[in-house]
């Protein structure tokens, strides 16, 4: 608290010098720029109007607007967008580890939708959809030209339905469809098993509930093995895990490491940048470990293996894993609604 206190009188102090020594050109920059953003929110302003008065049908003023507000913040970067309030209150339920769906975790890239990883016994992943997919169809129905949200929703139905998509993947010559049922997804995040008095634990995301269980499966799994003094080594599993929460990621990272840093994070201002360091304890006791990777291991997956291989904690074995290193913030604009925008 003290130290954005001190900041903030800092600040204060050099504005005021600052403001006396020039301040006309700074008010009149300040003011030719205000003056800027007013005339392109009155150049939406017209537009608006325009569409509403002369579209072929006339529009829905909600959808409008909403569609305007999603365009600007995914022209930002492909994870920004806003949340209506259905995409918001199911975003709120995907944290807490129940959904419907079919079970995949996609991303865009260059306007087309791409899967980051499909999730462990679910539709997508039994009907051999695969990390780097691209799918370009859905029913027959083309995905380019929609933002993200948009393909999601199409993909989105009743519990039970069929649905058809069509698969674009890299070494196959043509695109190729797969049919599947949709299904209440049911997230087990931590699964546990013993391989001769080896503990494997298989991470599937980042969730509100990943640390607790992730340490309840341990304990178990050691207790199985006849105590942690049996145990020859740990294997964390993060194929395919598309990351989530970064505080969980955090905790499963010290859950492991007695010292060091684990993660910082980069804002627009010098006081948005923060940095976590591990706090003394580890689960593990100082057995071997290593960290399985692939392609579909993105964000939080990414900096728990970091992490652990940098504090030379683990071993990480697999192949390149999915390459993002931004954080996005979920930020609340009505009672009902939000905007996820990347902020670190």
């Amino acid at each position: 608290m003290k130290h954005y206190l001190i900041s903030g009188v800092g600040g204060v102090l050099a504005g005021a010098l600052l403001t006396t020594q020039i301040a006309g050109p700074l008010v009149a920059q300040e003011a030719g720029k205000n003056a800027s953003v007013y005339e392109q929110l009155e150049l939406f302003g017209n537009v608006f109007e325009r569409v509403r008065a002369d579209y072929v049908e006339a529009p829905d003023d909600k959808k409008l607007i909403e569609a305007a507000i999603n365009g600007m913040l995914t022209s930002l970067d492909p994870h920004s967008s806003f949340l209506a309030a259905n995409d918001y209150e199911d975003m709120q339920t995907q944290t807490r580890g129940s959904f419907g769906g079919l079970g995949i975790e996609v991303s865009q890239e260059d306007g087309l939708v791409k899967v980051v990883s499909p999730i462990d016994d679910t539709p997508a992943a039994k009907a051999g959809v695969k990390t780097g997919d691209f799918i370009t169809h859905v029913n027959g129905e083309s995905l380019m030209g929609l933002t993200l949200d948009e393909a999601v929703d199409m993909m989105r139905g009743p519990v039970g339905s069929d649905i058809t998509v069509t698969i674009l993947r890299e070494g196959e010559k043509e695109p190729f469809d797969l049919t599947m049922t949709r299904d209440t997804i049911k997230l087990t995040v931590v699964k546990s098993r013993v391989e001769g008095h080896a503990v494997i634990l298989r991470v599937s995301t980042f969730n509100d509930e990943t640390y607790d269980t992730l340490k309840t499966e341990l304990d178990k799994a050691v207790k199985e093995v006849g105590g942690i003094d049996k145990v020859t080594g740990f294997v964390l599993d993060l194929r395919n895990n598309p990351g989530g929460l970064l505080n969980q990621a955090i905790s499963v990272s010290d859950a492991f490491l007695d010292a060091g840093e684990i993660v910082s994070t980069r804002g627009r201002k010098v006081e948005d940048s923060e940095r976590w360091n591990a706090e003394p304890g580890d689960l593990a006791q100082g057995r071997p470990m290593v960290v399985l990777t692939n392609g579909g291991s993105a964000s939080a997956s990414e900096i728990v293996a970091g992490a652990l291989q940098d504090h030379r904690r683990a071993i990480v074995v697999g192949e390149k894993t999915f390459g993002k290193g931004s954080v996005q913030t979920v930020m609340p604009v009505t009672s009902d609604s939000a905007i996820r925008l990347t902020t670190a």
